[in-house]
């Protein structure tokens, strides 16, 4: 199944707003309906013949057949761009200027490799496509001509599952629940579950260091590789001989987070772990934002440490996010303070013994224990967010998210930073918006900040949201946090990973580049500039 080509996910899971949560969205930001519906997808034209006859015929010949190469219209239209408000927005206006040429669907390994030369003979840049999730513009090339996406969905199989050492080797292509599916079936699980979970891929998920809302207890994607395959102009990597080595710079750090410039990822070994036995999720009430953060350094750094923690602030405790699927509906508002998730997955004897001193924690840093019915609904909840954004969007509001991450001594001043960045952008340009923020990811070191802003979309959304989004970024260099946690750098945080890289480190990474990569074919213009 495919995901709903101008918005995110299954389109019979979308659910229109609550008439008491358009009457707040009036009443307290301005947000008006829309004046015109969006086009249609049959509405939208797209310009045919762009592959030359020989570039064409040597895709078939890569791919095994012309039936793997789509150059139809919908195809296409289905792999512009990624899922961030941006990208809906402008499919929704019928801007495709970003679409492939050609949508490309290999059956595996070889025939990646042979669609990667066919490129280079042909001057085609390709861009790999897993679930087509990127909220970064990870999937909107450079200007560098005639593109071709690389569907991967084809390469979708569980490869090897070695019981004794608790390892999977996955193609990456095969979505998450698919994966996790695939697992369960010899009493494994990978224990991977962003927000995007329904819809990414592995591959996706090793391309952007992907961090999963259970990392308390299996840790970030990155932490889970323990091998990679990488298909590249110039041939093949293999990294991973052993669970670690001091044979030199580890590579697979390389190919983590190289979002499709230096190569494509073919397979992926990850370590798994058994299938929880049971799973409790409950909820806690702090005073504040502060109050609740301390507790959640003293888990991380001192433990016990629940598998799932997460701390909402004062704003979006009370609208109710961190239960995205009950907004607006009876029972659902918040008192006064900040809600956490403590979630315990594992054996009886475990669960017990973690949630009971995490417990004691929570308490003696001022917790309120809620029991587990705020638990219980977040879990149903977890994957409903984007459908709740896209709600939004119909609605005529504007709802966009952004991360960041810091060392816990920092994490005050970024959070402050950066809602101001937001909120100051935004109410000078006519659209005041309502600024939410949770911790989800900690760490014994340092934690991630994750913003949801909401606020009218005014007369040129885009031009609001990319002033706004500039603000953000800026504050989050200047308090010191990094550019992103988890979503990735595509072309939107670029200028500022270059920054924070510094321009020795990304000379380096331009020469892994051109080493890799010498006609600069794959994925133009994310992670890194275009050459001059």
């Amino acid at each position: 199944m495919d995901m709903l080509w101008s918005g995110w996910g299954d389109p019979a899971k979308a659910t229109p707003l609550p008439d008491t949560v358009i009457g707040l969205l009036r009443d307290l930001l301005g947000v008006k309906p829309r004046s015109a519906e969006p086009v249609g997808l049959a509405d939208i034209a797209v310009a045919d013949g762009q592959l030359e006859a020989a570039a064409h015929r040597a895709l078939v010949a890569a791919v095994g057949g012309e039936q793997y190469v789509r150059t139809d219209a919908e195809t296409r239209i289905r792999h512009t761009r990624g899922k961030s408000t941006p990208d809906l927005l402008r499919i929704r206006e019928g801007d495709v200027d970003d679409t492939p040429a050609a949508v490309l669907l290999p059956a595996g390994h070889d025939e990646v490799v042979a669609v990667l030369g066919a490129c280079a003979e042909h001057g085609l840049a390709l861009v790999p496509f897993g679930g087509g999730t990127s909220v970064v513009g990870g999937l909107a090339p450079g200007p560098r001509g005639t593109f071709v996406a690389l569907d991967l969905r084809r390469m979708d199989g569980l490869l090897v599952l070695d019981p004794v050492s608790r390892t999977a080797t996955l193609q990456p292509g095969l979505r998450a629940p698919q994966a996790e599916a695939l697992l369960a079936e010899h009493g494994f699980t990978l224990g991977h579950f962003p927000q995007s979970y329904e819809w990414a891929t592995i591959g996706g998920f090793a391309a952007t260091r992907s961090s999963g809302q259970a990392s308390a207890g299996y840790g970030r994607f990155d932490e889970m590789v323990l091998g990679l395959t990488l298909a590249t102009p110039e041939g093949t990597i293999d990294t991973g001989r052993a669970p670690r080595s001091a044979a030199g710079p580890d590579l697979r750090q390389l190919v983590l987070g190289s979002e499709g410039a230096f190569g494509v990822i073919t397979s992926v070994t990850v370590r798994i772990r058994p299938v929880p036995k049971i799973c409790v999720y409950e909820g806690w009430r702090f005073p504040s934002f502060e109050e609740g953060a301390a507790a959640l350094r003293r888990l991380a750094q001192d433990g016990p440490r629940p598998t799932v923690l997460r701390l909402s602030d004062e704003t979006e405790t009370l609208i109710g996010l961190a239960q995205p699927d009950a907004i607006g509906s009876s029972g659902t508002q918040a008192a006064a303070g900040c809600t956490a998730i403590a979630g315990y997955e594992g054996t009886q004897e475990d669960v017990s013994y973690r949630r009971q001193g995490a417990a004691a924690v929570l308490r003696e840093c001022g917790g309120t224990p809620l029991g587990e019915e705020p638990g219980e609904r977040w879990a149903h909840g977890r994957y409903s967010a984007p459908y709740l954004r896209d709600a939004l969007l119909d609605a005529g509001a504007f709802a966009e998210t952004l991360e960041t991450a810091a060392f816990w001594s920092g994490i005050p001043g970024l959070y402050a930073a950066v809602r101001d960045a937001l909120t100051t952008t935004l109410t000078e340009a006519g659209t005041p918006p309502l600024v939410m923020c949770h911790i989800s990811h900690i760490y014994e070191n340092g934690a991630s900040l994750y913003f949801t802003v909401v606020s009218a979309q005014g007369d040129d959304p885009l031009a609001h949201w990319t002033r706004a989004k500039h603000a953000a970024n800026e504050a989050i260099l200047a308090a010191g946090g990094t550019i992103t946690h988890h979503h990735g750098v595509g072309t939107d945080h670029r200028d500022w990973y270059v920054r924070e890289a510094g321009p020795l480190a990304v000379d380096a990474l331009r020469a892994v580049k051109r080493r890799l990569d010498p006609a600069g074919l794959l994925n133009p213009g994310v992670l890194l500039p275009l050459d001059d």
